[in-house]
């Protein structure tokens, strides 16, 4: 396959949503209100917001630029741009580190769909916080019905990817991310008009300065990483499709507002109706799957269709959120079969659901009837975890940097974001020093702070 067969994605606002619906994931909805609300609220998002524009925003400019300049899957882009260096292990890592995460990612994500059959069928109605909790636990630790809806969303991701980049990705993007945000609003304006919902809007959003320390801000910088996505190949993969005329830094940005816009319509969600029912929300899964529905049930007790209704439009925005996420994993690593090992489409895809599938399942066993075997004290869900967000990805984003900031050609880097100099680009030198010095020392502090180095 040469570099002219490769498909394209047809439209800007395909790039733009194909690539903020790869960042936007179930991270978004849970892990972002929580680290605003206990550290500083509107203080932590200030933070937040200098280090997606000092850190984030550089390294998926050099992803973009990586992408597009080599149009290949991540794996071969490194190859092709440092011919006979080690540097290919870059790409490679990022092919793994996608498809960890794609695995123990499809078992929460399948979880969205039963908590959406759960609010259809009244499962969720009529329940006390200790039920919410033992149906939680009950469903976890069963053997089959989580790996059912593994299997379930991993083919329905299966089935978009099958499609291609324009038919299947573009048009699910154009079609999802609206949606998402339609559903975002909707649930955002439920939860302000609550009794009280006002304390939990100035937990969310008044500044607590007096929370800001140096682990605050090693927080801010790891959800800066983490909420974009970097460092896993997604972002790569997608820039190889881009078409000449897109403009990666403006690209970039926009991926940037709209993944921070979700997150705080997420807080909008969650905070004031958490505060309404007297409910102090936790992190986890325990949040999404636990306390949310107890909100939903106490918020709107008195009207029970109504509960059903947003319980229901929740788990859906949830499923939308994980399913934008799971269809980028998973082009990471047909990209790669298909054109390193020269497989057609539908057998990388089909090759790549497999191992997916038996991985998921037995990630979901290891949450259950299999959570007595560990490695390293740790289940394999917990491990896949451990290893991709704590080592893999840092790892991945730090050399991201160094390779584009110390080892590739910095004419290459200017051709690249300047679109070959049809565009005046004032951030060339602040972008390489982003990438020669901020990012590598910033991810390098991220990382040790994840390891527990400081304590």
């Amino acid at each position: 396959m040469t570099k002219n067969d490769r498909a394209n994605f047809g439209s800007k606002i395909g790039v733009i949503l194909a690539s903020a619906g790869s960042a936007v994931g179930l991270g978004n909805i849970w892990r972002f209100p929580f680290e605003t609300g206990n550290h500083g609220g509107a203080a932590f998002i200030l933070i937040y917001l200098g280090c997606v524009i000092a850190l984030g925003i550089p390294i998926m400019i050099a992803e973009f630029l990586i992408g597009r300049r080599s149009r290949a899957n991540t794996a071969g882009a490194y190859r092709l741009l440092s011919p006979g260096t080690q540097w290919k292990w870059v790409g490679r890592l990022g092919v793994l580190s996608g498809f960890l995460i794609y695995s123990f990612y499809s078992v929460v994500a399948g979880w969205t769909l039963e908590y959406i059959v759960q609010a259809v069928s009244g499962g969720l109605s009529g329940q006390s916080t200790e039920g919410f909790i033992s149906t939680f636990n009950t469903f976890v630790s069963n053997p089959w019905r989580p790996a059912l809806w593994t299997i379930a969303f991993v083919l329905l991701t299966h089935i978009i990817i099958v499609r291609g980049v324009e038919r299947g990705i573009e048009r699910s993007s154009k079609i999802l991310m609206p949606l998402l945000f339609i559903l975002l609003l909707v649930l955002a304006c439920c939860s302000i008009s609550l009794p009280n919902a006002g304390e939990g809007v100035r937990f969310l959003l008044q500044p607590d300065f007096s929370k800001v320390d140096s682990k605050v801000l090693l927080g801010a910088m790891g959800q800066a990483f983490f909420s974009l996505s970097l460092g896993m190949g997604c972002l790569c993969t997608y820039a190889s499709y881009f078409r000449s005329d897109t403009k990666l830094p403006r690209t970039a940005c926009n991926v940037a507002v709209i993944d921070t816009l979700v997150a705080i319509l997420a807080g909008f969600i969650i905070f004031p109706a958490a505060f309404s029912v007297g409910i102090r929300p936790d992190s986890g899964p325990s949040l999404l799957f636990i306390t949310l529905p107890n909100v939903f049930q106490q918020a709107f007790g008195a009207l029970p269709l109504l509960a059903m209704l947003l319980s229901l439009l929740f788990y859906v925005l949830l499923a939308l959120a994980a399913l934008t996420s799971t269809i980028s994993l998973h082009e990471v690593g047909t990209a790669y079969l298909h054109e390193e090992f020269n497989f057609s489409r539908k057998k990388a895809a089909t090759l790549v659901t497999t191992c997916c599938v038996v991985l998921g399942i037995l990630c979901s066993l290891s949450l259950g009837v299999g959570s007595h075997l560990t490695l390293f004290g740790m289940t394999l869900f917990d491990l896949f975890d451990f290893v991709t967000a704590k080592i893999m990805m840092p790892a991945g984003g730090l050399f991201i940097a160094l390779f584009a900031g110390w080892y590739l050609d910095k004419q290459i880097i200017w051709e690249e974001i300047s679109n070959h100099g049809t565009l005046k680009v004032h951030i060339y030198r602040v972008l390489l020093i982003g990438l020669k010095y901020v990012a590598p020392i910033g991810i390098t502090l991220v990382f040790l702070d994840q390891l527990h180095v400081f304590g």
